[in-house]
């Protein structure tokens, strides 16, 4: 998940750059008045990657006062879901270290307790909110997306391909990440809420913390290729601003994904494309310097 997180930071700053966004929600004043510390690292990660970007000076791009919130509300949500990626890490680590048996031996009193600490609540409301995470940002990826494909809102050529009267672009990439975030939307319903009774009614409040976990790698899967998506869909829309160049950090990556991925002049099957792209995704690119 910190992989796909980072992943889709960078991506998302790509695509903000490609449409000529504000940066100006990023300034760290903005996310000092609020607090919140994922947030604020968060928002210095978007400022890293768009640091020397020739899209970013003022004669450039038009100052957007209030942009959609997939583009201004970035570092918002993806704080949001660092920070929860933070406390599932700290309860994951409590219970890797305790004592979960029951009854529990207590030798210096020669006691043996029967008490609930084999109950997995702490694991399926740290997995419950990882759900809720991993779907806003496959969400907020797709969201960017499919605002590179209209021209009212990009300047970019309509589904990000020439002659879309004959070629359908990027639509059928935007329809697939579309399919995928509502994949998720199912699977990220709290499992924790969900309680069948069992053992003659002995065991009759299971926290359902194994389905919990295990649902999020199906999560993770499908909001890699949400991300991947964009990120083709975002160097598709950087091809279009040339000759301006990203940031070095953004050209690197743009540069990257065309190693594998070309340019897309006339449609062709997306599924090798997307594949190869969630193939880096996954892969993971840490923050640049």
């Amino acid at each position: 998940m910190e992989r796909i997180l980072d992943a889709a930071v960078a991506i998302g700053a790509m695509s903000l750059d490609a449409v000529k966004g504000s940066d100006t929600p990023f300034d760290d004043r903005v996310h000092a008045a609020r607090g919140q510390r994922g947030q604020r690292e968060v928002a210095g990660r978007y400022r890293a990657w768009l640091f020397s970007s020739e899209l970013r000076l003022p004669h450039q791009h038009t100052e957007q006062v209030q942009g959609p919130y997939c583009l201004r509300c970035q570092p918002q949500v993806m704080g949001t879901c660092l920070d929860q990626m933070r406390h599932a890490l700290n309860v994951v680590l409590t219970e890797a270290n305790c004592a979960s048996d029951n009854p529990l031996v207590f030798a210096e009193t020669l006691e043996a307790l029967s008490g609930g600490n084999q109950h997995d609540a702490p694991l399926a409301f740290a997995a419950d909110n990882l759900a809720l995470a991993i779907a806003q940002i496959g969400a907020l990826s797709e969201r960017r997306t499919a605002l590179m494909m209209d021209p009212a809102l990009s300047g970019l050529p309509a589904f990000l391909v020439e002659n879309s009267e004959f070629n359908t672009g990027f639509r059928i990439g935007q329809a697939t990440a579309g399919a995928l975030v509502e994949d998720n939307k199912t699977l990220a319903h709290p499992a924790s809420v969900n309680e069948p009774a069992s053992a003659a009614g002995q065991e009759d409040n299971p926290p359902m913390a194994l389905y919990a976990t295990r649902r999020l790698h199906t999560m993770l899967d499908n909001t890699a290729k949400v991300i991947a998506i964009e990120w083709m869909a975002a160097a598709q829309a950087l091809d279009y601003r040339r000759p301006l160049q990203s940031s070095p950090a953004l050209e690197l990556l743009h540069e990257q994904l065309r190693h594998k991925v070309p340019h897309l002049e006339k449609d062709r099957p997306m599924a090798p494309d997307i594949a190869a792209a969630t193939e880096l995704v996954e892969a993971g690119f840490p923050p640049p310097d």
